[in-house]
């Protein structure tokens, strides 16, 4: 009696076992075919503010129209004006919630009608204006162009926006030219880095470069002097060079555009390409903007007249997307990527991030923590306790606010160097 017993008890056994292999068959089909083949992952920025309006979560994927070209993306270029536009720190920003970020690399997936010039399966990286934080991204086939065959997605999301823009405030906009000396604020930066190899890249230039003392082993290569950007950095610059420099890059604004009118030889150029010094905390600081616009020294044209000098701004986000200068961009790009081709300029990566990390990219951006430039690599596993953070089910972006205190016991994820 106890054997018939047994072999019931090992046949219930066995039914039970095979009921749950089949419902773990039928969940997972369930599970597969839930999965829209027209959906995405992006990033969302629920509304202007802090790191908690950033959401991931699934969109429907777009489709190319006319003159557009669809690009399966394998990289992102996070950069300091993404961390402006989160905290709706620009001027007449779209209305969210939306999908950030500027640039990407990836491979063509298709193209609109009457769209020429790229194929299927072409490795190219792009300026998006918006919606570059997501797997599949549309964009006119004006702001594409091809990647080199050794140069990786990593490298091609680096590239763009920072080499361009480095590029034409360089030569462009101040002239660069043999012998000539450059000051360049946020040295260790990616647009910093651009700066000091595309100088390199001109016989007997001088670069200053200005940078936090954390950065100052890592870049003092790229660099012929380096200073601390709380020190009294004229007086430093004037001991080696007492006529002054005939570049200044200025991405800080500030009591910075004084300094660096004053540094300024007769025919140089102070170039404003930028206003970090106004983004202090996590969210849009008004104090923040009004004592750096309070301490912008009042340029009187006269002065610029009398001692012969030159101030001048630099958008290439608006130079793109506002005031149709894709084609002298297309020019630029490719005598970067020739130089590129010879070995002379090459993108220095500070980190790589998931989709679902990128409060903590952004986060290291805002403690102005990188050398080099910050990727979103869309292929790259979130730890669990980012992807906890940062993913969400919403289809409209929307989230609760983070637990006061909650990123206190949050370790960082090391950094891919």
């Amino acid at each position: 009696m106890a054997n018939v017993t047994t072999d019931s008890a090992d046949i219930a056994e066995e039914e039970t076992e095979h009921m749950i292999e089949n419902n773990f068959v039928v969940e997972a089909e369930n599970v597969a075919s839930s999965i829209d083949p027209k959906e995405m992952r992006a990033v969302i920025l629920a509304g202007f503010g802090g790191l908690n309006k950033l959401r991931v979560t699934k969109k429907t994927m777009p489709e190319p129209q006319h003159g557009e070209v669809k690009i399966r993306v394998k990289a992102c270029g996070l950069n300091f004006v993404d961390l402006m536009v989160r905290q709706g720190n620009i001027d007449s920003p779209p209305k969210p919630p939306l999908i950030p970020g500027f640039e990407c690399s990836g491979i063509v997936e298709s193209i609109g009608e009457n769209t020429h010039g790229f194929e299927i399966g072409d490795r190219v990286m792009a300026f998006v204006c918006y919606n570059a934080w997501a797997e599949v991204v549309c964009t006119p086939v004006d702001y594409v162009y091809k990647m080199p065959d050794k140069m990786s997605f990593q490298e091609a999301a680096a590239f763009s926006l920072n080499y361009v823009a480095a590029y034409m405030m360089l030569f462009e906009v101040a002239n660069l030219r043999e012998g000539m000396s450059v000051l360049v604020h946020s040295a260790g930066g990616s647009v910093g880095q651009a700066v000091a190899q595309l100088c390199s890249s001109v016989p007997n230039v001088t670069v200053f470069g200005i940078a936090s003392c954390s950065k100052h082993v890592a870049i003092r290569d790229s660099v012929t002097h380096i200073f601390d950007r709380n020190a009294d950095y004229v007086q430093e610059v004037k001991k080696i060079s007492p006529e002054g420099v005939d570049i200044v890059l200025d991405c800080l604004s500030g009591e910075h555009t004084g300094k660096g009118l004053a540094l300024l030889k007769p025919l140089g150029a102070y170039v404003l390409y930028g206003a970090s010094n106004m983004v202090t905390g996590e969210t849009k600081s008004f104090f923040s903007i009004a004592k750096s616009w309070w301490q912008v020294e009042k340029v009187n044209p006269f002065k610029l007249y009398e001692e012969n000098k030159v101030m001048a701004g630099f958008s290439l986000l608006n130079l793109l997307f506002k005031q149709g200068g894709g084609v002298r961009v297309k020019t630029v790009m490719d005598k970067l990527l020739s130089l590129y081709n010879q070995g002379r300029i090459k993108p220095v990566v500070d980190s790589l991030w998931a989709l679902e990390e990128v409060k903590e990219a952004m986060q290291r951006i805002h403690d102005r923590g990188n050398v080099g430039k910050l990727i979103l690599d869309i292929e790259k596993s979130p730890t669990p306790l980012m992807a906890n953070d940062s993913t969400e089910t919403s289809e409209a972006g929307e989230e609760e606010e983070d637990p006061e205190g909650d990123n206190d016991n949050k370790e960082r994820m090391p950094f891919i160097q």
